[in-house]
């Protein structure tokens, strides 16, 4: 070994998560830290995100709990006038290198460890081959289980003959040449790719849309920094779910009511990872009308795609653009504080950033770990309508857990990125009143309706 980090802690994973761990235990607790990651800075994915990428959700609900990212602005003009500003990449990366200077690394409080591995708990340099060792006091923070794959890093899962064109999204601002333009996946991603195209001046018709399974997706405009929106938003999804039948019904009252949309009226979705969606968007997606509804890519030929139900031929001159990789990852869910590491997951359902933090400000402020995790059970992420299901029950359990503690109750309260928060010194209005009132009315006949519909795990 070449030395020993004298650190508290160990954090593997510079990403959203693990930034937001770090800030909040520095900021409660009198302890040293080593943040390391595989790439060159802070940032995660976003190091490695197609350039035209912005968050799906208000900057505000991202990021650190001591620094609010965007300010908490308003967007003021074009479509979404009104919702509250979406960081995109670059302001994202320069965001995290800010904090990481300021709160962390310049205080030296913590030490980046950038371009590394770690075995075990050892620290290995892949560019230098220096090693280092951490204490036997270290506790390990895991900020990569659920780390999402993204297009960049993620080879097709297809395979793609020779002279096939196959992009990833991160390139296709550099095709300019394709007759037809092929857009795989049914997520988030997806529908930036189409996005993107139709404001560049595409024409709708030359473009061909893979959607494997059709998604359901949150409308942006009831996902707002505003208590009375998201809580009024929560009430009635409460109140809806309650009197459910089955779950496909659910999502169609939810549609009705303006908090689910879907891109094809005529297509019940099976998807329900649920990122936001602005119904501006929505109506630039319905622009494109050449979709392929035949299950995933398994080859990508010249002049077709084959499909696990089929196979659609496509121009000479196609370029596939490739938007499939899980960036929602389904593992199983294990107690956060473990044996052998701190295991960073969801705490409210949909939340990672706040859920981190919360984590990292139960950490500071405890010292049993059973407690800890009485504090933060682990909330499941989306995928299909019973996953969604699933993710509300175990958000909505986390979310009472944690309200049982008066001081974190106190703490969420006074971080933006908690959805749910009432600032301190909020003055209030008949909206919350009635959302608060609608909410402790209807969640607990909602959650218990959800779990019988989810089913088991």
């Amino acid at each position: 070994m070449d030395r020993t980090l004298d650190v508290d802690y160990l954090v593997i994973g510079a990403g959203a998560s693990g930034m937001a761990f770090t800030d909040a235990l520095i900021d409660h607790a009198d302890v040293r830290a080593a943040l390391v990651d595989r790439r060159d800075g802070p940032g995660g994915h976003w190091r490695e995100a197609y350039p035209f990428v912005r968050l799906h959700q208000a900057s505000s609900f991202y990021g650190v709990a001591s620094t609010v990212l965007g300010g908490g602005r308003v967007q003021q003009d074009g479509p979404e006038a009104g919702l509250h500003e979406r960081a995109d990449q670059p302001t994202i990366l320069a965001y995290y290198e800010d904090v990481l200077a300021e709160r962390m690394t310049g205080p030296g409080r913590v030490e980046l460890l950038p371009g590394c591995d770690v075995e075990g708990r050892t620290v290995l340099d892949r560019t230098t081959g220096e090693r280092w060792s951490v204490p036997e006091r270290c506790r390990v923070v895991d900020a990569r289980y659920l780390a999402p794959d993204i297009p960049a890093e993620t080879p097709p899962r297809f395979r793609v003959a020779d002279g096939v064109r196959v992009v990833p999204v991160n390139d296709l601002e550099q095709v300019e040449d394709a007759g037809q333009l092929v857009v795989v996946g049914s997520g988030k991603t997806a529908t930036d790719a189409v996005v993107r195209l139709l404001a560049r001046g595409t024409d709708p018709a030359a473009i061909c849309w893979v959607r494997p399974r059709e998604p359901w997706m949150l409308n942006r405009a009831v996902v707002q920094p505003d208590p009375a929106v998201y809580l009024g938003m929560v009430a009635e999804m409460m109140r809806l779910s309650a009197s459910a039948t089955s779950l496909p019904h659910l999502f169609t009252d939810l549609e009705a009511a303006g908090i689910m949309l879907r891109i094809d009226p005529a297509v019940t979705p099976t998807m329900a990872k649920a990122p936001t969606l602005g119904t501006w968007e929505l109506e630039e997606l319905r622009r494109v009308e050449h979709v392929v509804r035949l299950g995933h890519v398994t080859a990508a030929l010249p002049g077709r795609l084959e499909l696990d139900g089929g196979s659609v031929g496509l121009a000479p001159d196609a370029v596939v653009v490739n938007c499939a990789a899980d960036g929602l990852k389904n593992r199983p869910l294990v107690p956060i504080w473990g044996e052998d590491a701190i295991t960073l997951q969801p705490v409210r359902a949909g939340f990672p950033c706040f859920g981190a933090a919360l984590v990292g400000y139960v950490e500071a402020t405890r010292d049993d770990d059973a407690e800890k995790n009485r504090l933060c059970p682990p909330s499941s992420l989306g995928n299909s309508l019973a996953d969604w299901a699933r993710m509300n029950v175990t958000g909505m359990r986390s979310a009472a857990a944690f309200a049982t503690a008066p001081d974190v109750t106190q703490w969420a309260h006074s971080v933006a990125l908690n959805p749910a928060r009432v600032a301190p010194g909020h003055p209030g209005s008949p909206a919350l009143d009635a959302a608060r009132t609608g909410l402790a009315e209807h969640a607990p006949g909602g959650v218990a309706r959800l779990a019988e519909l989810a089913g088991p795990a």
